[in-house]
């Protein structure tokens, strides 16, 4: 899976800028954007450099980002590296780094909320988030201070917090939602919740206190899908008779700002009354593929995975599209391991994302293998959505 190293393009020189400026006037346009539509981005980007007609074009056309996006379909991660904490890195399914963002990690204990979105999310256990676009570089340190209802909550105390980043389809606005969940939580202890508008304009500039669910979640599951964090249910409910199944889903809707009906999942809905035997939170985690919420059951024995698709929310439909054999991957590892459904490829292959490890993984469903990406040790890693071409010219890797 791995690819050798790609060579880097050699430097724009002064000679070599007026020998293509010359030659820009005397070729055709069409056959120009041709021409640098079968170029990578990469190389593009340092093209620009060569002469105002090129940069014009790679650059302010959004005719020929369209285009150049439809031949050079990726797909791009966001990650960050075990060797390099303080920087957030574009890279594609080969392993190779396109960009880097220097200083944008934030450091060691920061990690990349596992998104699919054109923005990066890097956020702290204790209160520290920042939202970075990686086409400019840009980053927005959230306030640390919480809504003004929520100034003498007894979570604020030594915090521990979620963070999850979303984007809401009929605004075209990035919000984040926090929960202060303290430890010892079910002893007593309360979750509370507060949204954030990233580019909201100058009156968002503070969070925003909203109604928790009435249950506790398990703030590790969540997931957003199309703008909806998805959790499941805290495990503190294992082996209560509480009616609560171990695939009970909660959801807050980032549009409205408040919590849509529970659902239940794909075990309990198959079982009907009767008992869930064998199941604890533990063997279950959510994620997004192809847009749609699924849940990832991990079985032992033997080890498996079966991939279940949401179909339609309002009827609570599942369907169970990839049922996977695990153990040519989890076998020769030491430890128990959960595989983390990271992307649906057009062509049918997952990418799972093996945290403890590091790893990338790409599986063939058909044949149950899997393939490792060779790439370094990543610390943690989401899906990138932006247009290559906006990643400007600094720090092309």
């Amino acid at each position: 899976m791995a690819s050798p190293p790609r060579p880097r393009s050699p430097p724009v020189t002064r000679a070599m800028r007026a020998r293509a400026a010359a030659s820009s006037e005397r070729i055709p346009p069409d056959v120009l954007f041709d021409v640098l539509l079968r170029l990578p981005a990469r190389d593009l980007c340092r093209l620009r450099a060569v002469c105002r007609s090129w940069r014009a074009l790679t650059s302010g056309d959004p005719l020929f980002a369209e285009a150049h996006a439809a031949a050079h379909p990726g797909p791009l991660f966001l990650a960050k590296f075990r060797d390099d904490k303080s920087s957030v890195y574009v890279v594609d399914l080969s392993g190779n780094a396109l960009k880097r963002v220097a200083g944008a990690g934030g450091g060691p204990y920061h990690h990349l909320l596992c998104t699919s979105l054109n923005l990066a999310c890097v956020a702290t256990d204790w209160n520290r988030c920042r939202v970075l676009d990686p086409a400019t570089g840009a980053v927005r340190v959230l306030p640390e201070s919480p809504a003004e209802e929520h100034a003498n909550r007894v979570n604020l105390r030594n915090p521990y917090t979620f963070f999850a980043l979303g984007r809401v389809a009929a605004t075209g606005k990035h919000k984040v939602l926090r929960m202060f969940n303290r430890l010892g939580f079910h002893n007593g202890g309360h979750q509370v919740f507060e949204v954030f508008t990233v580019n909201g304009g100058d009156g968002d500039v503070q969070w925003r206190g909203r109604q928790g669910p009435g249950l506790f979640i398990d703030e590790c599951s969540g997931v957003v899908v199309d703008g909806v964090v998805y959790f499941l249910t805290s495990r503190v409910y294992e082996g209560v008779r509480c009616g609560i199944r171990p695939d009970y889903i909660v959801s807050f809707d980032l549009g409205t700002e408040e919590w849509r009906s529970d659902l239940r999942g794909p075990i309990s809905s198959n079982a009907g009354d009767r008992k869930v035997p064998h199941y604890t939170r533990g063997d279950l985690s959510l994620a997004e593929l192809k847009g749609s919420l699924v849940l990832a059951d991990h079985r032992e024995q033997p080890m498996s995975m079966d991939l279940w698709f949401l179909s339609d929310f309002g009827n609570g439909l599942w369907a169970k599209e990839y049922h996977i054999q695990t153990h040519s991957i989890i076998s020769r590892l030491v430890g128990e391991y959960r595989l983390k459904p990271l992307l649906l490829l057009d062509d049918g292959r997952l990418v799972f994302y093996l945290a403890v490890k590091g790893l990338l993984l790409v599986c063939e469903p058909g044949t149950n293998t899997f393939a490792e990406v060779g790439i370094r040790c990543l610390d943690s890693v989401g899906v990138y959505t932006g247009n290559l071409l906006s990643l400007g010219e600094g720090d092309m890797v």
